[in-house]
């Protein structure tokens, strides 16, 4: 079973890559993040048509998320479990067995800033809302762009981006704290190669020179660590034309119960 998470920067400029991405890797289950549609806008025929079911969460110009898989998701549910919010941020169903929570952490700007409140609320009601779903479902992913990376070795400059966005000890100690949960980061789980980012700023010339971070992340629960047989970052996607400044993170299942 492979699943996979990423933020595509407008679905509406990045179907097209989306549909060859999924060609070429037919995983079971994708999350999308800022796909950046209203639902009546939602290319929903397009990726019915390519053979996936296809559940969304939409919000105009900013946000958006959704849920694509082979077989239909069930139990779906939008935003955090019992945390008000006027963002589209999370969509959560379950599909072959795995309760899967996709989702588009705020970026928080800077740390002094309200903005930086908001993601840390934001951050108390995930957590929450993960405690709970793995009393019932204990074979659970959380997977989006986290907009954190949670170790010097995750950022290409660590001298340079120190307290900075996405790097602050408080949203350090927030993702250590989702691990607390009973989630491992499974792209961990494996020998990886150095400087391995999932973002990379479209100023600077950055990709070419490699200077990104790692804030995208597939976190699974320990009843599925045993299962994680794989997990890469695919960067082919970034070397598009017009590509989103994300990469797509997979991690593979063994099917055995």
């Amino acid at each position: 079973m492979k699943l996979a998470t990423w933020n595509v920067n407008s679905l509406a400029v990045r179907l097209p890559q989306l549909l060859d991405w999924l060609a070429a890797n037919p995983v079971d289950a994708i999350v999308l993040q800022e796909t950046k549609l209203t639902d009546d806008k939602f290319p929903a025929k397009e990726i019915q048509d390519a053979g996936y079911q296809v559940q969304w969460f939409g919000q105009k110009t900013y946000n958006g998320v959704a849920l694509i898989s082979k077989e239909p998701a069930t139990d779906i549910a939008r935003n955090i479990l019992g945390y008000a919010d006027e963002q589209a941020r999370v969509i959560s169903g379950t599909v072959a067995g795995v309760r899967v929570i996709g989702a588009y952490f705020p970026n928080g700007q800077a740390p002094d800033s309200e903005k930086f409140v908001y993601k840390m609320a934001w951050l108390d009601g995930l957590r929450a809302q993960v405690k709970e779903e793995l009393k019932t479902h204990p074979n659970l992913v959380l997977m989006g762009d986290f907009n954190i990376a949670p170790e010097d070795r995750d950022v290409y400059d660590p001298v340079a981006w120190a307290g900075q966005i996405h790097c602050t000890p408080q949203e350090r100690e927030h993702f250590q704290q989702l691990l607390a949960a009973g989630l491992v980061d499974a792209f961990r789980l494996f020998e990886q190669p150095p400087k391995s980012w999932s973002w990379w700023d479209y100023r600077n010339l950055a990709f070419r020179k490699n200077q990104g971070l790692r804030i995208d992340h597939i976190l699974v629960s320990e009843a599925l660590k045993p299962r994680v047989t794989a997990c890469v970052i695919d960067k082919a996607p970034r070397k598009n034309e017009r590509p989103s400044d994300h990469a797509p993170v997979i991690v593979t299942l063994d099917t055995a119960a």
